[in-house]
């Protein structure tokens, strides 16, 4: 179920407070948000795991609780699989502090913060707010809203939060290159989407031809070397992500710096659509899509 801000964190909420105290109650309520995202928990199953009432916790993160017990701290740290380290030196050896909860200075309408262990983002818009699909099917205008957008939005659903980081780390991690040389012809380009591990999912292939061949004669504005894109090819598990427009930005970026300023393609469905977001225009030429299979061996209709 997707969330908005409109309730205070009783368990997997809005964390209360908005952290304006100053001190080292703010600090330390900022490092058990870190480490209650890092572990992926919210107030209510922290609490549960370190036998601290959760109002307790909700004190101490948003800086209202000033002077919190240590052995309450030691607690809600050991609970969220941290280590509570004593010392006169910040830089202690093998010890790394939390990543900072990247949304820890958006608010909701009550000036609260958004749960930390969720990911949160900002609704500018209804495709924004997954509760809006009333205005992507019936294409309300804004006055028409039967809700107002709220300012963020999040989900609750673990496997669609775990989802969403794994395919932000896809993105982040994923890299794109030419494939040069080889048993390619000097006409062929060839692109590849790999990931750290060199898995490979996804893979553009084009190639040059002079539109002399298809024309048969010279005519005023005709270039004399235009790209053809065979295809682009993602892996299912890997679609939605960017990478197929990553592969057709790099032809292109490639494709410009070697003199290539035209570019042919035939594509349908999702094809299309990418391509169109990769700027290229529907032609008023409409070329037929044959196939050429055996005899009563179609697989598709």
């Amino acid at each position: 179920m997707t969330e908005a801000s409109d309730h205070t964190d009783g368990g997997d909420g809005t964390d209360g407070g908005n952290g304006a105290s100053e001190g080292n109650g703010v600090e330390l309520g900022l490092a058990l948000r870190a480490l209650r995202r890092r572990a992926d928990l919210s107030q209510r199953q922290l609490a549960e795991r370190s036998g601290v009432p959760q109002p307790t916790l909700a004190r101490i993160e948003s800086g209202r609780s000033a002077d919190p017990r240590f052995r309450t701290v030691e607690r809600l740290v050991r609970a969220a699989g941290g280590q509570l380290v004593i010392g006169t030196s910040t830089a202690i050896s093998g010890i790394t502090e939390p990543t900072p909860v990247p949304h820890d200075d958006m608010r909701d309408e009550a000036g609260r913060r958004y749960p930390a262990h969720l990911d949160v983002w900002p609704v500018h818009e209804p495709r924004d707010w997954p509760g809006a699909w009333w205005a992507e099917w019936y294409r309300l205008p804004p006055q028409r809203y039967p809700l107002p957008l709220p300012p963020a939005a999040y989900e609750r659903n673990r496997r669609y939060r775990d989802n969403r980081r794994w395919g932000a780390e896809v993105r982040r991690t994923a890299r794109v290159r030419r494939v040069i040389g080889g048993d390619l012809p000097a006409t062929s380009w060839r692109y590849l989407a790999e990931l750290p591990d060199g898995a490979l999912v996804g893979e553009l292939r084009a190639h040059e031809r002079s539109p002399f061949l298809e024309f048969g004669e010279w005519h005023p504005g005709m270039p004399e070397r235009e790209m053809v894109l065979d295809g682009v090819l993602v892996d299912p598990r890997y679609r939605r992500l960017g990478l197929g427009r990553r592969l057709v930005t790099a032809l292109v970026a490639d494709m410009r710096e070697a003199g290539i300023d035209d570019a042919a393609a035939i594509a349908e469905g999702f094809g299309t659509e990418l391509l169109l977001a990769c700027g290229f225009e529907i032609e008023a030429r409409r070329p037929a899509a044959l196939r050429l299979s055996q005899p009563g061996k179609r697989w598709f209709s």
